[in-house]
C-alpha cells in the first residue's frame, strides 16, 4: 500500500476536542477526578465484533470520501451506541459534516486539524482537502472517523466535562492534560478498528504501516506538547487494537512517561 503522507497524520494528530480554555490553579497529581481515573467505561467490557466494510474511494475525490466517511460513522454510531446501551451508560449519535477549506468551527479558529469535534454540538468536521485525499488507499481516513468519534465518546461519558474542568499548576500540567486526553481518543479509536478488523479488507501490513507512520510523526510535531511522542501515540493506538476494550485506554491513571 502506499505510504501515507505523514503531514496529513500530524493533522489529525492535532485535532484535539475543541474546548472552552482551563482556568489555572494550583492541583496535585497525578490525576485524582474519578470521572477521569475510573469512569464507567473502562469497565463496560470488550467492544463486540462487528462488519463494517470500507466503501470504495478514489483520490481527490470528495463525494466517494463523503459516502466512505459517512458509512464509517453509521458504523461507529451504531456499535458503540449498542455497548454504551449494553452497559447502561448514556449515549447520543455523534453528527459529522464536512469542509473543503479551513473556516472556524466551535468557535474557534480552525488551525492545522483534519478532523476536529465540537462538545457542545457533538458533531465533528473533516476538511477534505488535497492533502487529505492525495492517498485514499491507506487506513487514514478510517481512522481519523474512529479518532473524531473517540471524542465525542469522551463527551458523552462525561471525561470532556472532567477534562475540561481540571484543574492545572502551569503549561506543563496542562500540555500533560491534553495529551492524555488526545491519547486516550487513540487508543479508543484502536478499540473500534479492532472491533471491525475481521471485516475489513486489510491485512498486518496496513496497520503496521499506520503505526510505522504515527511513530514517525513525531519529528514533525516535535514542538507540540500537548499530543503525545510519535511512539506513544502508535504504542496507545495499538493497545486499543489489540485490547477491543476501554480498560486499555485510561491514559488518565497511566505514568507520565507513557503520555509524554
Amino acid at each position: 500500500m502506499p505510504v501515507m503522507r505523514l503531514s496529513a497524520l500530524v493533522a489529525v494528530l492535532l485535532c484535539a476536542t475543541l474546548l472552552p480554555a482551563h482556568t489555572a490553579q494550583a492541583s496535585a497529581y497525578p490525576i485524582r477526578d474519578r470521572a477521569l481515573t475510573a469512569n464507567k467505561l473502562y469497565g463496560s467490557g470488550k467492544l463486540e465484533p462487528t462488519e463494517c466494510p470500507e466503501r470504495k474511494i478514489e483520490p481527490d475525490n470528495v463525494p466517494q470520501a463523503k459516502r466512505y466517511l459517512q458509512a464509517v460513522l453509521d458504523c461507529l454510531n451504531a456499535s458503540w451506541g449498542a455497548h454504551l446501551a449494553r452497559a447502561g451508560l448514556p449515549f447520543s449519535k455523534a453528527k459529522m459534516g464536512f469542509i473543503t477549506k479551513p473556516r472556524r468551527f466551535c468557535s474557534s479558529s480552525w488551525g492545522s486539524a483534519s478532523g476536529a469535534y465540537c462538545a457542545r454540538e457533538k458533531r465533528f468536521l473533516i476538511l477534505l482537502d488535497d492533502d487529505l485525499l492525495e492517498v485514499t488507499s491507506d487506513l487514514f481516513l478510517f481512522s481519523l472517523a474512529a479518532h473524531e468519534f473517540a471524542h465525542h465518546l469522551q463527551n458523552v461519558t462525561g471525561i470532556n466535562h472532567a477534562f475540561e474542568q481540571y484543574p492545572y499548576k502551569g503549561k506543563k500540567e496542562l500540555n500533560e492534560q491534553f495529551r492524555r486526553n488526545e491519547l486516550q481518543a487513540e487508543c479508543l479509536g484502536g478499540v473500534f478498528i479492532g472491533s471491525v478488523w475481521g471485516s475489513l479488507d486489510r491485512d498486518g501490513d496496513d496497520w503496521k504501516q499506520l503505526l510505522d507512520i504515527n511513530r514517525h510523526s513525531g519529528d514533525e510535531q516535535s514542538k507540540v506538547r500537548d499530543h503525545g511522542k510519535g511512539r506513544n501515540i502508535a504504542a496507545w493506538l495499538d493497545k486499543g487494537f489489540r485490547a477491543v476494550s476501554p480498560a486499555a485506554c485510561n491514559t488518565w491513571t497511566a505514568p507520565s512517561q507513557k503520555v509524554s
